[in-house]
């Protein structure tokens, strides 16, 4: 199954694939209050056409610190694409500091201002004086023309020792942004880039380390340079990516296949998802596709389970409901757990997990019942140990069975591996492991 990476096609590709860098213009995206958001949407859009982004970064609004990073950039990447800085105040740099990087010189032009003015007189408003700085280029570049806004967008082919590059200026403002690259941007992009392709692979799992996963599927994936594997690590779910770069979607899936059926095989049913989708999303499509319903009785996770079935749409096909029984009293006057059962065993113990799953699937009349008991720290008010907690499963036969578990974390950590753990153990009784 495993191959050699020796016999790449990697090893075999003539001519390098277009990488991207953007550099993301202005002061206030150094701030907590704003996010860059168009890296994204330009990460995808050229992601679907196999360029991939090997950089980003945010620089603000000091005119010598952008050409710096634009020189830089020109050495590393195929294309560099600016977003922001293209307005009409004195804190918008970003022209001049291409023309800078390039040694150009900024050049007027006619038809701009003759958009720009027939634009104010179209929203009957006195155009300012500062406005005219919109209607400057770099010296070579060809405009691109903004319907939703003042900013002109730029499209500049340079030589840089001997080789290609491209640089796109594209105005800050999402809704202009996304238009003008849709529109002007991605046709002229496909035509002028040689065919390339990514590929993809998406795993999630469930319930164990990341250590232990990366130990586990490592010396399959070390040895390749391509695809590149990223593994990722969250409460109790981890994300390992695998993506390949070729010339064509039929290339990219042949290496993609040479390392993926060897990871899927060690991982196993610890994978859940082989498409993104979250745990409660993968559990819930199960319980519709069985025609089966769940409840939950929870204690130290307070409703945080219940609160992940009910975060997907149309989780009412599915859902019913459950109890929230945080008090000892509640647990006995709510869902009828016997007070000798929980002096005999404790609040937290299998029995009382039990109890618990089968209460809650007999007064809901549920398909399937999942309960939490634990202790979520700092403290402990049992006998057992900050960061003991037991699930327990009520499925159609009318038994329930019960798994306890000691998670690490602190009491926001521990609370939310609980409910993953919870998922997951209702995921396995319901048969394990869906393909995608």
């Amino acid at each position: 199954m495993w191959v050699s990476p020796d016999v790449l096609f990697y090893k075999r590709m003539s001519q390098p694939l277009a990488n991207c860098e953007i550099i993301a213009v202005g002061s206030e995206l150094l701030t907590p209050d704003r996010l860059d958001t168009n890296s994204l949407y330009l990460t995808d859009q050229l992601n679907g056409i196999g360029v991939e982004v090997r950089r980003k970064s945010i620089i603000g609004d000091d005119r010598a610190r952008l050409a710096a990073e634009i020189r830089a950039a020109l050495l590393n990447s195929e294309i560099v694409i600016l977003t922001g800085g293209l307005g009409p105040t004195e804190d918008d740099v970003t022209r001049d500091s291409v023309a800078d990087a390039l040694g150009r010189t900024l050049v007027f032009r006619q038809d701009l201002l003759d958009t720009l003015m027939e634009r104010f007189q179209r929203l009957n408003r006195k155009m300012a004086d500062n406005n005219l700085r919109q209607t400057f280029v770099v010296d070579g570049a060809e405009p691109l023309p903004n319907p939703r806004g003042t900013a002109p967008g730029q499209w500049i082919e340079v030589d840089i020792h001997g080789a290609s590059r491209l640089i796109l200026l594209l105005p800050g403002p999402p809704s202009e942004l996304k238009a003008m690259f849709a529109a002007e941007c991605m046709p002229r992009l496909t035509k002028r880039l040689p065919p390339q392709a990514i590929g993809t692979r998406f795993y999630r799992i469930s319930c164990m380390g990341e250590s232990d996963l990366d130990q586990l599927i490592s010396p399959v994936y070390k040895p390749f340079e391509n695809p590149v594997t990223t593994v990722l690590a969250g409460l109790g779910d981890i994300q390992v990516h695998l993506r390949a770069r070729a010339k064509t979607a039929d290339e990219a899936e042949a290496l993609l296949q040479q390392i993926a059926p060897c990871i899927e095989e060690l991982l196993g049913d610890r994978i859940y998802s082989r498409d993104g989708s979250s745990l409660e999303a993968v559990v819930g499509n199960m319980l519709r596709e069985r025609g089966a319903t769940v409840s939950v009785a929870e204690s130290c996770t307070g409703g945080m389970l219940g609160e992940r079935f009910t975060s997907i749409a149309g989780s009412s096909d599915y859902f019913l409901g459950g109890f929230v029984v945080y008090a000892e009293r509640l647990k006995t006057e709510l869902l009828g757990i016997d007070s000798a059962l929980i002096a005999q065993h404790s609040l937290v113990s299998a029995p009382i997990a039990e109890a618990m799953a089968l209460q809650a699937r007999a007064r809901t009349g549920s398909t399937y019942a999942v309960s939490i008991t634990g202790e979520a720290g700092p403290d402990s008010a049992t006998s057992a140990p900050v960061g003991t907690v037991v699930i327990g499963i009520a499925g159609p036969d009318g038994t329930a069975t019960a798994r306890r578990y000691n998670l690490f974390g602190d009491r926001v950590g521990i609370r939310n591996r609980a409910t993953t753990w919870a998922l997951d153990d209702l995921r396995r009784a319901m048969g394990g492991n869906p393909r995608a």
